[in-house]
């Protein structure tokens, strides 16, 4: 049964126009990444052009490849926390918005199953976008003839990115529930937007660590010192977060009343 909800899930995934649509708005990343690079790089020609090359020099980037990963990291983990909230607020948001809902839950199939689906199309689609950014950021370095590349930074600089997309995705669940709690794309795209907020506050403080919103910037680097190791409390909460969420969702979605 699996197979067949996921690839109506597919299908419709496939038919829609938002998957060109954030393919194009993820490639930004590496391309405003290399942008600024470039103008710490060639300060005089950026100023010719008009671009504020002193101030990205203050920003402590440097224009090789350890300085260009660093700032990539954190555009791929600022973008990939609402990039995935606005994917999985559509595939689970749609159903009711279009008013698909009530025909997708009266079919004679296990409501459990419609949750799974949508969530590994939502992975796999994610997968597919972070693999085309990294393969595009290696372009744009290589375009710019950064110096300092070496098999282990270029390794760990990937790994960095893919499991800062893992924890991120590890917290989506909570998302797809919202959808379905909110019978559209405006809640989670909102409950998105305030932990991202708290995430950020509670990031620079010692409970950074015990919320799961504030751990990708930890990671990044975006709330403060840069976190290379996750404890094992940290682990387990977004552990908890997402094996909550996925109950939740399939809760709401076998008992949930559905007034379309």
């Amino acid at each position: 049964m699996l197979e067949r909800v996921l690839a109506a899930e597919f299908l419709k995934l496939r038919r829609s126009k938002i998957t060109w649509i954030s393919w194009l708005a993820f490639s930004i990343m590496p391309l405003a990444t290399g942008l600024f690079v470039w103008i710490v790089k060639e300060p005089g020609r950026a100023a010719q052009l008009g671009l504020l090359g002193q101030k990205a020099s203050l920003t402590g980037v440097t224009a090789d490849w350890p300085g260009y990963f660093k700032l990539l990291n954190q555009a791929a983990c600022a973008g990939s926390m609402v990039l995935l909230a606005i994917i999985v607020a559509y595939i689970f948001g749609r159903e009711y918005s279009d008013g698909t809902a009530k025909n997708m839950l009266t079919l004679p199939v296990g409501r459990h199953w419609f949750a799974i689906a949508k969530l590994i199309v939502a992975i796999v689609w994610f997968g597919a976008l972070l693999a085309s950014i990294i393969a595009e950021g290696f372009l744009v370095g290589t375009w710019l003839g950064l110096p300092g590349l070496t098999f282990t930074l270029a390794a760990a600089a990937t790994g960095r990115i893919l499991f800062a997309g893992l924890i991120g995705y590890l917290l989506v669940p909570m998302v797809a529930w919202m959808a379905t709690l909110g019978r559209g794309y405006l809640p989670p795209i909102g409950f998105t937007i305030f932990m991202l907020l708290m995430g950020n506050i509670l990031g620079a403080t010692g409970w950074g660590k015990w919320f799961p919103w504030a751990i990708v910037p930890m990671l990044a680097g975006m709330a403060g010192p840069r976190v290379e190791v996750l404890a094992p409390g940290s682990l387990a909460v977004v552990g908890i977060t997402f094996f909550a969420g996925v109950a939740l969702t399939i809760w709401q979605l076998r008992f949930g009343d559905n007034t379309q």
